[in-house]
């Protein structure tokens, strides 16, 4: 079980642009993504989502049609969105103020790209005070050089975040958690 009022649901630079370029599991995550989003919602908890401005010419150059966040569960009126130049959704922007302002301690945190965005921003939250949890097969990436997208996955969510710097949960505790019914280890 979550206490709406001071969790939020964290969704990071799931773009059109990052969408594109077909992720790990994609699909599965993609739906993963709304429906914790839908579960959110309904049970209350903030839904905040970061949205990264990449350079002139980059897949994710702002105000370009692959710079929007994914149509699928793009933002409803009012939802914040933080914009962010570097790996971690807090570097320069107001994310920890805007989370704190909130009463905001526990962060549910999705989205793409797993050892890149999703990571940085993991840790940082833990270092700053929050208590982060991954939902399983809600973050994504691509192959890395010989290293597949799956193996990163693994090694990024299972092996370095789990009981370091977040609790990884199943979909499943984590919507019974969302909607009251379970907790959040």
């Amino acid at each position: 079980m979550i206490d709406t009022r001071s969790t939020a649901l964290l969704v990071v630079d799931v773009q059109e642009a990052a969408i594109a370029r077909k992720p790990y599991m994609g699909e599965v995550v993609l739906d993963n993504i709304a429906t914790l989003i839908d579960a959110c919602r309904t049970a209350g908890v903030e839904v905040v989502y970061v949205q990264h401005d990449g350079q002139p010419g980059d897949d994710e150059e702002p105000g370009t049609k692959v710079w929007e966040i994914y149509d699928a569960i793009r933002p409803n009126p009012g939802e914040k969105v933080v914009r962010k130049r570097f790996n971690s959704a807090f570097r320069e922007t107001d994310l920890r103020s805007y989370l704190e302002e909130r009463g905001i301690g526990t962060l549910i945190l999705v989205g793409i790209q797993t050892e890149y965005c999703v990571d940085t921003t993991c840790r940082v939250a833990f270092e700053y005070g929050f208590r982060v949890i991954v939902p399983e097969m809600a973050n994504t990436t691509y192959d890395n050089g010989n290293i597949t997208a799956g193996q990163i996955y693994d090694l990024v969510n299972n092996r370095i975040l789990d009981g370091r710097f977040a609790i990884i949960l199943s979909m499943r505790d984590a919507l019974e958690a969302i909607a009251g019914r379970g907790n959040l280890a």
